[in-house]
């Protein structure tokens, strides 16, 4: 499959990966709605029950419609009512996907965050974002455990004419020694940027915790805006990946191995990234297989053999996706690389689409496998 074709694919599913409800289904909606952990402080709504339900409730006295808007890019919609004292008021149809969702608010056609929520990095703009609590979810949980840092760094970028900025995850411990360490290059998804792994994936908690735990090897993330949104999401073919290889490759890693204790080299460096993030993952360690020596695809398509030949080995190849995306295409990836003779993963997430409950765990998978 060619790369333009499977970018296509892949954000095919981004726009299908919605759940669909049927109002006639409905089961009865248990009653013990709760403040979501990600509202502005002191803010009852949106709200979010035991099975996975959420209400919102919007102050709009003079608007004559109001709708609700879930996912990347806003699709779908639940349509709230008014009530006499102005606020308008719904529930979602049917239960969400655990984990991490986008969200806005359409008042009388205009597009609007929700005053009640924190505001996310997606769809190119700055986004509602609520949390279904997870069944899982102590494996991102902020714990009493040592913690890394997460810094952001601004470094030089001749290729764009620019300062460029990237977010850098030390470890616990980080520089209290000589101690080097290897670094994991973590891309974004389309419509986002270099927030999005912190701020939505928990990167850092997945990390801290992991480690606290004895199950990985520590090492540093980084985190640089991966020059998608330039391209309309309509356009997504026409995304070139020479501009961001260059700022990657040629201008970031020698800024970090530079100013931060890497072990700098091929078989202590790893690239991985998730939906568009695993596209430019793909190209980029294809077109630099010298560079990279540990790859992860996460909902972001899948190396053949073919595409590997001839090239660099790599260490290890990581392709993952959620139940609802196409696992049986990730599990057969992963299947032919083995039989032609690579260090090959899969991993599907049950239960989830393509958000970032999906990635978060893809994650918590990948790291253990890493630099060893």
């Amino acid at each position: 499959m060619t790369t333009s074709k499977t970018i296509a694919t892949l954000f095919a599913i981004v726009l299908t990966s919605t759940a669909c409800f049927s109002q006639a289904s409905r089961p009865a909606i248990a009653e013990d709605f709760k403040s979501s952990t990600l509202n502005q402080p002191g803010q009852e709504y949106p709200q979010v029950n035991s099975q996975g339900y959420a209400r919102f409730r919007i102050n709009a006295p003079k608007a004559d419609s109001v709708k609700v808007s879930l996912g990347l890019g806003g699709r779908g919609g639940t349509k709230l009512t008014k009530g006499e004292d102005g606020f308008w008021t719904g529930t979602t149809e049917g239960p969400l996907d655990e984990g991490f969702h986008y969200y806005n608010i359409t008042i009388d056609g205009g597009k609007f965050n929700d005053p009640g929520a924190k505001n996310y990095y997606g769809s190119v703009r700055w986004e509602s974002g609520i949390e279904i609590p997870a069944h899982d979810q102590d494996f991102y949980a902020l714990k009493d455990v040592p913690h890394g840092h997460v810094q952001q760094v601004l470094f030089p970028s001749k290729s764009t004419g620019t300062p460029r900025r990237a977010f850098v995850y030390t470890p616990p411990g980080y520089g209290k020694n000589n101690t080097k360490y290897p670094v994991l290059y973590l891309q974004h998804g389309w419509g986002e940027d270099e927030t999005a792994w912190s701020n939505q994936g928990h990167a850092n908690l997945i990390m801290d915790n992991l480690i606290a735990e004895g199950k990985i090897k520590p090492f540093i993330i980084v985190m640089t805006y991966g020059m998608t949104n330039e391209v309309k999401f309509g356009k997504i073919r026409e995304f070139k990946i020479d501009p961001f290889q260059t700022v990657l490759v040629d201008e970031l890693i020698p800024y970090v191995d530079a100013n931060f204790r890497t072990l700098a080299n091929r078989d202590n460096r790893a690239m991985a990234g998730l939906s568009m993030g695993g596209m430019e993952t793909k190209m980029i360690t294809l077109n630099k297989p010298e560079t990279f020596g540990y790859y992860g695809l996460l909902s972001g398509g899948v190396y053949a053999p073919e595409d590997l030949n001839g090239k660099a080995k790599p260490k290890l190849v990581f392709i993952s996706c959620g139940s609802k995306e196409r696992p049986d295409g990730v599990r057969k990836a992963a299947a032919d690389l083995k039989a032609a003779g690579y260090n090959a993963v899969s991993y599907v997430s049950e239960n989830t689409a393509h958000e970032f409950l999906t990635w978060r765990r893809s994650l918590h998978e990948l790291a253990p496998l890493l630099f060893k």
